[in-house]
């Protein structure tokens, strides 16, 4: 990423001060033993926290680590609707923890705070098997996946974010070539049949050729190391130097309206968490030094301090490794 978009996204989402090597600084320990942490994340995060879990359970032999990973919407639902328990909840949007874990009409508080830990940047993935991969690049991408028999893939808008941010995408894309039925016509070219829960299952079809095109987050591409396409600051929601012209998109899902925002994953310990003191060693690891190095290894760009929606709310244990939201 070029200096000058790092700047910018210092100006909203920061990557502030702090080097993102390993350092051999202690994993924070928790509290207990014998016990089990449970995680609930973003399907983009299985990477990085699979490698955090790695390095937090040889620190605490004693704690199991059980993560299930899905759709940030899902996994949120899963702790309001479904009640299902849960120590920490980890998604691909932000705004995702207070719509679903803040108290809300009917809802008690599953949490009141969260912390903003990497950013992220929506991209186009291909193989050397798709159709005009010879021939696609950064200034034609949008003409030629209007083609016919052009097959694309997404996740579902109403589980993931990752699916509506493909959605805002889209509309910025119109916006910014001109083309007011843009959106329309690459989506007549990703049907619901083309559609799962996360992008990441779309993977082996991409893969295989069923597809030849998949709506996915840059740090995935760089994880898979896939071909992918350099979208314009403009429209790839991950430049907070254009915040305000992304929130001229909005999508309307059955969870309600989206606008356009720069993409931010962040992170929460739930309010009934069953073993708190592990998830807050855990938050504790992934906000610190090894934890930023290993998010940024995934393709995530590392936001440090972590921003955090209500510092005084933080548990003592994190804070530090935390500064306010900025306009919070």
């Amino acid at each position: 990423m070029a200096l000058n978009r790092r700047a910018a996204v210092a100006g909203l989402i920061a990557v502030g001060a702090g080097a993102y090597r390993v350092l051999r600084s202690p994993v924070p320990a928790a509290a207990s033993t014998g016990n089990t942490l449970t995680v609930f994340a973003a399907g983009t995060l299985a990477a990085p926290l699979r490698a955090l879990d790695d390095r937090f359970q040889q620190a605490n032999p004693g704690t199991s680590v059980q993560a299930q990973f899905g759709g940030s919407v899902k996994m949120a639902k899963q702790v309001s609707e479904l009640h299902e328990a849960a120590d920490v909840v980890a998604v691909a949007d932000y705004r995702v923890i207070p719509k679903y874990l803040f108290a809300g009409p009917g809802r008690k508080a599953y949490a009141d705070w969260f912390a903003g830990f990497a950013s992220n940047a929506v991209t186009l993935v291909y193989t050397e098997r798709s159709k005009y991969a010879d021939r696609i690049n950064a200034g034609n991408w949008y003409q030629l996946l209007t083609q016919p028999g052009v097959a694309i893939g997404r996740s579902n808008p109403d589980t993931d974010p990752s699916g509506y941010q493909f959605l805002l995408m889209l509309q910025l894309a119109a916006l910014h070539y001109g083309i007011s039925d843009l959106s329309e016509r690459i989506l007549a070219n990703a049907p619901v049949t083309n559609m799962r829960d996360t992008e990441t299952e779309l993977i082996p079809a991409l893969q295989s050729g069923q597809i030849d095109y998949l709506a996915i987050y840059r740090s995935t591409a760089v994880e898979q190391k896939l071909e992918s396409l350099a979208l314009p600051p403009q429209i790839d929601l991950g430049d907070a130097r254009y915040s305000a012209l992304y929130r001229r998109a909005s999508v309307k899902t059955k969870n309600g309206v989206v606008a356009g925002a720069p993409i931010v994953y962040a992170a929460t310990i739930l309010a009934d968490a069953p073993n708190a003191a592990a998830a807050q060693s855990y938050l504790a690891l992934l906000l610190g030094a090894q934890g930023r190095a290993i998010v940024k290894a995934s393709g995530l760009e590392p936001i440090a301090p972590a921003f955090a929606s209500a510092i005084e709310r933080v548990p003592v244990a994190v804070r530090s490794l935390t500064r306010p939201w900025p306009g919070a």
